[in-house]
């Protein structure tokens, strides 16, 4: 025995309306969730169902006292779904006079852009006026290294890392004097760990050499 199916959405609001309609009553939201199971629909999907017509006019609810009471007539529907058609035609007509102010552009665009011998020539210059630009774009960025505006930047970033790297050079110096100032008796262990980590007798500041324009231009 195939097990019974349960009511769709559409359905639940169908037999939601029927109590209104058959009783043209108002109700308190518990009285519907009494009623809504009489109907196939069960207590617990009545307050959403109901919400959902609220939603959609199809339900009107007022706040009594302390009290919120539910209601819809026929007519009441009947107003609202006179209420969408007007707005449907409304949106009709509006699409369609969209339409024929775009056909009506789309008839001008075309005027003057007829085929011709001189429209073809006129697109093949300008296809070849594309063709040359993207060429002298390609071209220029082969010298884009040569700017003097990127060498001029590329000088204050290599300013930059010398003075870091040289800022870096003295704090070793530093730690170098500090360490021989209050370990004295480890000299020979600061050496030996000094030269394992790169810190040998030349390590000193770094010297930064003039770059030559001409150089960089080759």
């Amino acid at each position: 025995m195939s097990k019974k199916r349960g009511l769709s959405l559409d359905e639940k609001r169908e037999k939601m309306l029927q109590i209104f309609y058959e009783s043209q009553d108002f109700f308190l939201l518990k009285e519907l969730e009494k009623m809504g199971p009489r109907k196939g629909v069960i207590s617990q999907s009545v307050k959403d169902v109901v919400q959902s017509l609220v939603d959609d006019d199809l339900v009107s609810k007022d706040k009594i006292g302390t009290s919120v009471y539910f209601w819809s007539l026929p007519s009441c529907a009947g107003n609202q779904l006179r209420n969408v058609s007007r707005k449907l035609d409304s949106d009709l007509q509006t699409s369609k006079k969209r339409y024929a102010q775009l056909v009506e552009q789309c008839e001008e665009l075309k005027k003057g852009r007829e085929e011709s011998d001189e429209r073809e020539v006129a697109l093949a210059d300008l296809k070849a006026i594309e063709l040359k630009h993207h060429e002298l774009k390609d071209e220029l960025a082969k010298y884009r290294d040569n700017d003097p505006a990127a060498f001029e930047a590329m000088k204050e970033a290599i300013e930059v890392a010398h003075a870091s790297a040289n800022r870096w050079t003295d704090n070793i110096f530093t730690l170098r004097q500090w360490c021989s100032n209050n370990f004295p008796e480890a000299k020979e262990q600061l050496e030996n760990m000094y030269k394992e980590v790169g810190i040998t007798d030349d390590f000193d500041y770094l010297e930064l050499a003039p770059v030559p324009l001409k150089a960089v231009a080759d």
